[in-house]
């Protein structure tokens, strides 16, 4: 069966009560057109993740959040558990986002452990890889992205499990790679999922592109061989923006 294409929303640390506003208006403009096309969630900071469980579902919109602790619980203050944004409403749950492993010093050990968590709660996680502008500028970029795959995905994860490409080097910059270049780590990602995974299930991962992704540049990176939809960052904290993206689906 085809992969149906899926648009995430990473807000990061931005979002106060009054941003509520802007996942009811996604959900208002998520209509029947564009839910045959493609599958849109967001991942709003753990303060708004319980509030926005109504708008979500009203909407039709997945409900994410943006990291979890390994351990369903105990004594790590300030910590959430898979099992806790669970239960307040979550469907997905992003790990291994570059911005963890660089300000938090998170090894492809501790990803694949939170993974494992999201797995273990019913969640989907959204695993991600990629390389720095130094690795990439060295010829590294195949064999970072190698690396961490195979350290970060749970050996016996299902074919449902998302992973998402983000050149740390683009994140925010407004730098994009080619198309050619996306193409390329797309198709390598998906070959080495599969060495990971097995089963075939390395056909039926989703393999998201993440950086710098804007209404401008959407459609054409969405149209790479291997691009099973964005996770976006800043563009998805108003509805018009992630809504302009996700519409590149249409």
């Amino acid at each position: 069966m085809p992969r149906r294409p899926l648009v995430a929303g990473n807000w990061k640390m931005n979002g106060l009560l009054a941003s509520l506003a802007e996942i009811a208006a996604m959900g208002a403009a998520y209509d029947d057109v564009l839910k045959e096309k493609a599958e849109l969630i967001v991942c709003p900071p753990a303060t708004l993740v319980g509030l926005a469980v109504e708008l979500t579902a009203r909407g039709a919109i997945g409900l994410g959040a943006q990291d979890c602790h390994p351990l369903a619980s105990g004594a790590h203050t300030g910590d959430i558990s898979a099992e806790m944004l669970k239960n307040a409403g979550a469907s997905y749950v992003i790990v291994g986002h570059s911005e963890r492993r660089a300000d938090h010093a998170e090894t492809d050990a501790i990803v694949q452990a939170k993974a494992t968590a999201a797995l273990r709660a019913g969640l989907t996680p959204i695993i991600c890889v990629g390389e720095t502008r130094a690795e990439r500028e060295a010829g590294d970029a195949l064999g970072v992205v190698g690396a961490q795959i195979e350290g970060s995905l749970p050996a016996d994860a299902p074919g449902t499990i998302v992973v998402a490409y983000e050149p740390v080097w683009a994140i925010g910059t407004g730098l994009t790679p080619t198309l050619a270049d996306v193409a390329q780590m797309h198709a390598f990602a998906r070959e080495r999922i599969e060495a990971r995974l097995g089963g075939g299930k390395g056909a039926t991962v989703r393999i998201l592109y993440g950086g710098s992704v804007k209404p401008a540049n959407a459609r054409e990176l969405m149209g790479v061989g291997n691009v099973d939809g964005a996770l976006v960052g800043g563009a998805s904290l108003t509805a018009k923006d992630f809504m302009a993206i996700a519409d590149a689906y249409r």
